[in-house]
């Protein structure tokens, strides 16, 4: 997502490049590159021009200081502006209800369903660890069961009456078993149409008037542009809804309603969604989505990604391997599991600072890792174990088992060796700065 964009904005700032200093000149030609490429990225014109008005303003009140480039002060107010534009902070999430209540709303194919089961999840490793979901889409052919099979593999039960098509019935049925049986959370998953009709919004109306729901939240399909925050302008004179989930955000998508949907309906991005597994719900935060837009990176999601996995136990029993030269292959698949769920690898080295523009254009193949892991899941415990054991014979019967050819079964040895060496080397300046500042090792 916001590639294209990305693209057009860094055009924009090359205006500025070899400029000693930002003038009324360099600025409106600056910012008019700039409009065109919000535009573009289907943002409202209206929008993208009370947009660059301010930038503009903002660039003409700054004295530039002899340490910062024109460029550089101009992403810095481009950064403080988007971040303005897509609502300034996290929004809050507030559910207090025994059992707290959420309503998921939205058009049909939004990705209601496939959301509510990542928040189910995503609810369930924070504080309501005890949640259920509620199948309340009557209409969908096969919608119950899709819920049901998810719920499935998140472990967390399903309320549902198939032969039943009252929705509101359902929903009040729903939250009475959850109390009965002390859950703490239950999600309401509505039924969507293909266009917005009176209908379907009093038929929504009607749950919410008798759920009283802590939060209401609207889905929206990122791809579908503009018509997106039309839409949720539709949902929300009606609904008057807590919050907005963009889903689809891998997609083939121009940005433009992630950027102007808070700032056109008043009401903040709660979450962002990627893919179809249950773990790629993230918190929105317009700070690192503008940072993210404008190249720099997204570091602090990267961090928490990473931290998501961190076992603090886990961490020092592999640095005391490491620096014993015990480091094994068990360790390196355990590995190589926290890696994989991190989420996908484009997208992680996406969030580092300058990473973005570099793995662009390359095509970063999952299935690399399965090549890995057939590999040393073809060897025996003792193998896995110890490494240093693995002669010809060995190898030869490793290539067959899993599928390699020697020589990528030794490549994968070889880089296994080279990967160990650097890990000790780094594990031994670690502990000598460690030494130097008085540290414990």
């Amino acid at each position: 997502m916001f590639e294209s964009l990305q693209e057009r904005i860094e055009g924009a700032f090359k205006t500025l490049k070899g400029q000693g200093k930002l003038t009324e000149l360099n600025v409106a030609e600056t910012v008019k590159e700039i409009r065109k490429a919000l535009v573009e990225a289907d943002v409202n014109y209206k929008i993208a021009k009370e947009f660059t008005d301010k930038v503009r303003e903002a660039a003409m009140g700054q004295n530039v200081l002899t340490a910062v480039q024109p460029g550089q002060l101009l992403t810095k107010i481009m950064y403080d502006e988007l971040t303005t534009l897509m609502g300034s902070k996290a929004a809050d999430f507030n559910i207090k209800g025994s059992p707290a209540v959420i309503l998921v709303a939205g058009l049909q194919g939004s990705g209601k369903t496939t959301f509510t089961h990542k928040l189910a999840h995503f609810l369930k490793t924070q504080k309501y660890k005890r949640p259920m979901m509620v199948a309340c889409d009557v209409y969908r052919p096969a919608a119950v069961d899709q819920l049901i099979v998810l719920g499935e593999k998140i472990g967390v039960p399903v309320y549902h009456e198939k032969d039943n098509t009252n929705p509101v019935q359902i929903a009040m049925n729903g939250i009475a078993q959850a109390k009965s049986q002390g859950l703490d959370l239950v999600i309401i998953d509505t039924a969507g149409r293909l266009a917005v009709d009176e209908e379907m919004m009093k038929e929504i109306a009607a749950v919410k008037a008798s759920t009283k729901p802590d939060e209401i939240l609207f889905v929206v399909d990122s791809m579908t542009g503009q018509d997106a925050v039309n839409t949720a302008k539709a949902f929300n004179e009606r609904l008057n809804f807590d919050g907005v989930v963009l889903t689809k955000l891998d997609g083939d998508t121009r940005g433009g309603a992630a950027l102007t949907i808070s700032y056109t309906v008043g009401k903040p991005i709660k979450f962002v969604s990627t893919g179809e597994k249950f773990d790629t719900l993230d918190v929105f935060h317009p700070d690192r989505m503008a940072s993210r837009i404008l190249g720099m990176g997204d570091i602090v999601s990267f961090v928490e990604k990473a931290q998501a996995q961190y076992d603090e136990k886990k961490a020092q029993e592999l640095e005391e391997k490491i620096r014993k030269s015990k480091f094994d292959f068990n360790d390196f698949l355990t590995q190589l599991a926290q890696i994989k769920k991190m989420g996908n690898m484009k997208d992680l080295l996406g969030m580092i600072p300058g990473m973005g523009k570099a793995v662009k254009d390359i095509d970063i193949n999952e299935d690399s890792f399965k090549k890995v892991e057939a590999i040393i899941l073809s060897m025996t415990p003792h193998e896995r174990s110890n490494p240093d054991v693995l002669d010809g014979k060995r190898k030869l019967r490793i290539s067959k088992g899993s599928g390699n050819s020697i020589q990528e079964v030794n490549q994968f040895l070889k880089q296994f060796e080279e990967m160990k060496k650097m890990m000790k080397s780094m594990q031994k300046m670690s502990s000598a700065g460690r030494q130097i500042k008085g540290l414990p090792r």
